[in-house]
């Protein structure tokens, strides 16, 4: 792949005077910036590193003799802009469009590192009632022994990869084409610099940092959820000359035998027979926080299969108002009695108390009596949605569905 032309990114002659230089970069990176145009990405990138070869006298000059392979070969040697530092150096340090938090202000912050995540197995009391919790973590702090300068005498740059921790080779395709190629310095293992046997701190053994075990309260508030974030500021690894990440409490909600949520809603299920639909019951709930809720459904007000009644405010509280709470939803299934539970005395004296049947239809002279007998459908759809009596007969190979027989040969 040939070399691209830095002058040709920004659109300038190679005998370009600095400020025609940055008025060409100035107008592109307005037009391709990110915040402006989302999907030009790589194409800000290409004009930000051309800027900031050709805008430096004495980068520009290695440039124009050795190309990109002469940058390239001694960018270890200098520090380099990056976008934002760019757009401080061109606007003034208050980024594009003069707003903090963009360009320059990005350039001068601290270095953070990773943030640590942690899964914590909670109940659904643990979310009613909240609670604190207390786990045992292993981190990464920094050696005090030698203040995370890893020996007496500090790091060194690695001669290898003079500092950037990484070994750039070049490989030459065919004429005007070259591949480059990075590995991770075998020297000092891609950190960039190392330390002599002999200056090695025996805490740290020179890796500037120490495990430590330390114990940290994750405070899980009531009406929290499933999922939720705890964050702990500052409390992830420490690395010198790096702010440390945070340390991510992940919950993880048990399932519960009784209860289940939505949002700031519960649901269950009670069983009740037919006697209680009909004349009513009482039923004795034990909540989340040991409480006992007592409900009674008067005699005369019917409960159907699968009814639902609520409870308000018997619900999860809500999260950060915890007086709120939601409603608690018992959806109802009915049991009915088996087969013959009365003689025949007794059920005509249940159905005076019941109401009216609805008038018997009248068959025509042609109507057939046929036996009701008990049917489960799911069985049949197992079975492929064939009968028995077809599975006889094609088991006999005498006919096929419909009762058609098949021909003989």
């Amino acid at each position: 792949m040939a070399e691209p032309d830095l002058y040709n990114i920004l659109g300038v002659k190679r005998n370009a005077a600095d400020p025609e230089i940055k008025k060409a970069y100035r107008k592109l990176a307005m037009e391709f910036h990110p915040d402006k145009n989302p999907e030009a990405g790589d194409r800000f990138k290409e004009i930000s590193y051309a800027y900031e070869i050709l805008s430096d006298p004495r980068k520009r000059e290695v440039y124009d003799r050795h190309g990109l392979k002469g940058i390239q070969e001694g960018a270890h040697e200098h520090g380099g802009m990056g976008a934002d530092d760019i757009f401080s150096h061109i606007f003034g340090g208050g980024g594009l469009f003069g707003m903090p938090g963009m360009g320059g202000m990005r350039g001068r912050r601290r270095a953070r590192g990773e943030d640590t995540v942690h899964p914590l197995k909670v109940s659904l009391e643990d979310l009613y009632k909240g609670k604190t919790s207390k786990l045992q973590i292993s981190k990464s702090v920094i050696c005090k022994a030698c203040d995370g300068r890893g020996g007496s005498g500090g790091a060194q740059t690695c001669r290898g990869c003079r500092g950037c921790g990484r070994k750039v080779t070049f490989r030459q395709l065919g004429p005007g084409m070259t591949q480059q190629m990075q590995s991770i310095c075998t020297d000092c293992g891609g950190e960039g610099e190392t330390i002599a046997e002999k200056d090695r701190c025996q805490t740290c053994r020179g890796k500037k940092v120490i495990n430590e075990s330390k114990v940290i309260e994750a405070h899980v508030d009531k009406g929290m959820r499933d999922g939720q974030k705890i964050y702990l500021r500052g409390e992830g690894d420490q690395q010198p000359g790096v702010e440390p990440g945070d340390v991510i409490i992940v919950l993880q909600m048990k399932p519960h035998e009784k209860f289940q949520r939505t949002n700031d809603d519960l649901f269950m299920t009670h069983t009740i027979t037919i006697t209680e639909a009909l004349c009513g019951f009482i039923l004795v709930v034990k909540h989340l926080d040991g409480r006992e809720l007592v409900v009674r459904q008067p005699a005369g007000e019917v409960v159907k299969p699968g009814d639902f009644k609520g409870i308000k405010g018997e619900g999860m509280p809500q999260y950060r108002n915890p007086f709120e709470k939601g409603v608690l939803f018992i959806k109802f299934d009915v049991t009915f009695p088996s087969n013959n539970f009365a003689d025949e005395a007794k059920l005509k004296m249940l159905e005076t108390l019941l109401p009216n049947r609805p008038p018997e239809p009248i068959p025509s002279g042609d109507a057939e009596e046929v036996v009701l007998t008990d049917y489960d459908p799911y069985e049949r759809s197992e079975r492929g949605g064939r009968s028995e009596a077809y599975e006889d007969d094609d088991e006999d190979g005498h006919s096929g569905p419909g009762g058609i027989q098949c021909a003989q040969q």
